[in-house]
């Protein structure tokens, strides 16, 4: 399937958009007050990366679609300011409006590149989901279809095999034989996704990969070499789950600290929100193709769309002073998360999955799958009773305040 750019598509697209003036306004399009008879200079391209061996080209910024108020005038908000990958699933509950969009608007399904999951215990069941997933959507073709939450479900060992087995490879091949999909991958935030993405290299199945992912990753670090290994084998990789706090996050509670901006010159050199700063850091390692993200309103759309025209690579240093002001805001979810911190607390509760599920929640605005997750968890990893958890959060990477987020979890989950 081509995937042209329009302009003739775009101002459709742009008309139709209840805050289209807005996204363009953040892409740089606002005409200049006093000079009225002046057409408005274009933006410049919206920055674009190849997706592994799949050769296309994607935008750099992926739009996530967990249902929400008004969710059907963010996707037109991201697309009028020219994101041109979206991201849902089954239980995100918002492929009805790719559906009602299309039906209203049939070349922008030509325009955009399109992702959608499914939580499946084994491979051939895409062979059946896949055709569901095509009539909630309104398409006849998946550009990338991808096993959701790949471990969540499964054990370790059942999850390397899967991605490295004949039967993924013949169920990936009967998909694209059949012109349903073009592409094949998988998500993963599971604790061990670095021995999950590792199997993946080794079996050179899949087209790409979503994965839980921040910028500041030690180089040495099972993670980081899994990552190296996908790369090498030109397997797509796309960011997810970068980063939330009570501070800061896709639907932040408050400010980010007051200091952020002083602590990291660069944001201020590039006049660049914390968030910005953010999406410029992950951009800044080749690997990785695209961020995906939740953007919920007008305003989150507006400033990634800017930090993806304005992107340019940061330094390892000024990585770093992100990271130790990012952290010092109270994350309340661990992109790095390896088990370790459910390790040194002496417990089987899955701590990181916990806080997780609490992200989902409190900033992406998914309260029912956060439910549901948290109440398919054992009754033994939910249990921290008696877990130390100061040791917790001292193994942890990004330093969680598990003794605050867990008893809040509960509450909030149960």
């Amino acid at each position: 399937m081509a995937h042209p750019d329009s302009r003739a598509a775009d101002r459709r697209a742009f008309m139709q958009a209840g805050a289209g003036v807005i996204a363009a306004a953040g892409a740089g399009m606002a005409p200049v007050a006093g000079h009225v008879d002046e057409a408005p200079a274009m933006p410049a391209p919206f920055p674009r990366r190849r997706l592994g061996k799949t050769d296309v080209k994607v935008t750099m910024l992926e739009q996530g679609t967990v249902l929400g108020p008004g969710f059907d005038r963010i996707l037109r908000t991201s697309y009028a300011g020219g994101v041109r990958v979206f991201d849902t699933a089954k239980v995100y509950r918002s492929e009805p409006l790719f559906k009602k969009w299309f039906a209203q608007a049939p070349e922008v399904r030509k325009q955009i590149f399109l992702v959608t999951k499914d939580m499946v215990r084994t491979p051939s069941q895409m062979l059946t989901t896949v055709d569901q997933r095509l009539a909630d959507l309104g398409t006849d073709q998946i550009d990338l279809y991808m096993i959701h939450g790949l471990g969540d479900e499964h054990s370790l060992d059942a999850a390397t095999a899967m991605v490295k087995g004949k039967e993924l490879a013949e169920t990936a091949d009967a998909l694209r034989k059949s012109g349903k999909v073009r592409f094949i991958g998988f998500s993963t935030h599971h604790k061990d996704r670095a021995a999950i993405l590792q199997a993946a290299a080794e079996g050179g199945i899949v087209d790409a990969i979503m994965l839980q992912y921040h910028p500041w990753l030690d180089k040495e670090s099972p993670l980081n070499r899994a990552i190296d290994a996908c790369w090498k084998k030109d397997i797509g990789l796309i960011s997810m789950k970068q980063i939330a706090s009570h501070h800061f996050g896709d639907a932040p509670k408050g400010n980010i600290l007051d200091d952020v901006v002083a602590k990291v010159p660069l944001l201020k050199e590039r006049k660049l929100s914390p968030f910005q700063g953010l999406l410029h850091a992950i951009w800044s390692d080749e690997r990785i193709a695209c961020v995906c993200t939740s953007m919920r309103n007008t305003d989150q759309i507006r400033e990634n769309i800017d930090a993806a025209r304005r992107y340019e690579p940061v330094k390892v240093a000024d990585i770093e002073r992100l990271r130790d002001v990012l952290l010092a805001a109270g994350p309340i979810m661990c992109a790095d998360c390896d088990g370790r911190c459910s390790a040194a607390a002496g417990t089987t509760a899955e701590l990181g999955n916990i806080t997780r599920f609490l992200t989902y929640h409190e900033h992406h605005g998914d309260r029912a799958e956060a439910r549901r997750q948290f109440a398919g968890l054992s009754a033994e990893a939910r249990n921290w009773d008696g877990a130390d958890l100061e040791a917790a959060r001292a193994a942890c990477p990004n330093r969680l305040d598990f003794a605050r987020l867990l008893p809040e979890a509960e509450r909030l989950l149960s």
